[in-house]
């Protein structure tokens, strides 16, 4: 029986994982993330756009780990912020902030400006160690809030109303969310054509010979 294929996603957030893995179950393939393995180089996320940090983190870290790698870079961006946070969502509040750190400020900076249109942003690769990558995007149109709402989710879910179902990210089920949210809609993708994904990556992952020892080559 063939094994499963083992695809690292290269992130240490729970959240992520877990949706990640929700929305590929089913597919013979083992969702791993960094924290399965032992200390990898940090990788710097200096990319002007979702897709080059993306493909920074997919490729390097594939490379570093020797298997296929999915990597997302995703954001908030705000219209009354000419779209920040942006690229620079996790960090905005700071390297070691808190989620709730982030939302507050956030709220703070955006004050009382009437315009709270917002919008989600995601772009996935998925590359090999040798370099090749898929991508794929997703999109998310909502409203910030004037306060956080809801338990659920992670980053700036509870500041992110999404009108069609009338709550913020943070009071929707993961399977709700998941149906409706920028990295669900990219996902939603990959899934579709994750039969083909998992023969491109077959395809495309080096192929390690057996090598005999250099003072017999017959063994």
């Amino acid at each position: 029986m063939k094994p499963e294929q083992i695809l690292v996603l290269a992130t240490r957030n729970k959240g992520k994982t877990r949706e990640i893995r929700s929305l590929l179950s089913g597919f013979p393939v083992v969702i791993k993330n960094l924290d399965d393995f032992g200390p990898i180089p940090e990788i710097e996320e200096d990319g002007a756009t979702f897709e080059e940090n993306a493909y920074k983190k997919a490729s390097l870290t594939a490379r570093f780990l020797g298997l296929p790698c999915l990597a997302d870079d995703s954001g908030l961006c705000v219209a009354a912020l000419e779209g920040r946070p942006g690229i620079h969502s996790a960090r905005y509040a700071g390297p070691d902030a808190t989620d709730a750190e982030r939302c507050a400020r956030l709220l703070e900076e955006l004050g009382d400006s009437p315009d709270r249109r917002a919008w989600f942003e995601c772009v996935i690769s998925i590359a090999v160690p040798t370099g090749p990558a898929l991508t794929y995007e997703g999109r998310c149109e909502g409203t910030i809030t004037d306060s956080p709402r809801g338990d659920n989710g992670f980053g700036y879910d509870p500041i992110f109303f999404y009108p069609p179902l009338g709550r913020t990210f943070a009071e929707l089920s993961l399977e709700e969310k998941s149906r409706v949210s920028h990295r669900g809609k990219a996902l939603a993708e990959i899934r579709e054509e994750f039969d083909k994904v998992l023969v491109w990556i077959e395809r495309h992952m080096p192929v390690f010979e057996k090598k005999g020892c250099l003072d017999n080559p017959e063994k």
